[in-house]
């Protein structure tokens, strides 16, 4: 009995010392799976650190955009000369230049001419330069092209001027980088008033020219023709002074990308875009918005198109 006893005894020391060795042994497994489970997390997160410091650096990058070529505007009635002047307008006095708040974006001059010749009636003259210059924009564009389009809109606004009658458009070369004349008739009580509109764009500036006539009391009708010629030259002698007043660092060549925005001009247009055709009262320029309305400006009123307005 006493032998039974003692081998059981060794059989139990035996079981424990066998279960002691097996967790042992379980350890170091437990140990390794743990630690190659914290390595592998730890590649994730830095890897997600860095794809997120990579959007961050693209997301900080800044945007730019080309410079506008041209910075200033030159005096609005010192555009012409006194020899364009005298042959557009004769009896005119002084040029009247429109109110602008901002006479490096926008400006305007008109002058108005009337030569009484008593019983035999009268020739009216009225002419207008409206000058709009666009900066540069990271959210809405290059000068160049917030320009492009508001040349043509000035354009279409021309063609659709109400009242307007044998409404006529033709490209006009040798003025700026793009010009466009249009010509049409106005009937009024007072006679036919010829009106010629001359949209020019030079770099980032729109050149929008207006000139009209009419024979007065009995006299006789202005020749189209010619008041268009006379409304050409002076276009391109107002695109001149544009290029001039900017001097030789105003070209493409010397335009350089921007990061910085202005805001653009183009949410108001030369002021005195309006005109008149009435000789008993001269047109009054008014401050008029620009075409970018879809860039968030207003649409400015085209010079032609208020042309019938009295």
């Amino acid at each position: 009995m006493q032998r039974r006893a003692q081998r059981d005894q060794r059989d139990q020391r035996t079981r424990r010392l066998n279960r002691v060795l097996v967790c042992a042994a379980a350890v170091p497994v437990m140990l390794v799976a743990g630690c190659s489970s914290d390595s592998g997390s730890g590649e994730g997160k830095d890897k997600g650190v860095g794809a997120g410091a990579t959007v961050s650096a693209s997301k900080s990058a800044s945007p730019t955009v080309q410079a506008a070529a041209f910075k200033t505007l030159p005096e609005p009635c010192e555009v012409l000369s006194k020899k364009v002047l005298e042959e557009l307008v004769p009896k005119a006095k002084a040029g009247k230049e429109g109110s602008s708040d901002d006479v490096s974006s926008r400006a305007n001059c008109s002058w108005s001419s009337l030569d009484n010749n008593g019983v035999k009636g009268s020739q009216f003259r009225w002419l207008n330069v409206s000058l709009l210059r666009f900066e540069s924009d990271v959210t809405r564009g290059s000068g160049d092209k917030l320009a492009q389009r508001y040349y043509g809109k000035q354009v279409r606004d021309a063609e659709a001027s109400k009242g307007a009658r044998d409404v006529k458009s033709e490209p006009v070369a040798g003025t700026g980088d793009e010009a466009t004349a249009v010509r049409y008739e106005l009937k009024k009580k007072e006679g036919t008033f010829k009106q010629q509109t001359v949209v020019a764009r030079v770099e980032n500036v729109v050149v929008t020219l207006d000139y009209n006539g009419a024979g007065l009391a009995g006299d006789k009708t202005p020749d189209a023709d010619e008041l268009m010629k006379d409304a050409k030259a002076a276009a391109k002698e107002a695109v001149a002074a544009v290029t001039k007043a900017n001097g030789p660092s105003g070209s493409k060549s010397s335009s350089k990308p921007s990061s910085s925005s202005k805001p653009s001009s183009s949410s108001k247009s030369s002021s005195g875009a309006g005109k008149s055709s009435e000789p008993s009262s001269k047109p009054s320029s008014k401050s008029s918005k620009s075409s970018e309305s879809s860039e968030s400006s207003k649409s400015s009123k085209s010079s032609s198109e208020s042309s019938g307005k009295s």
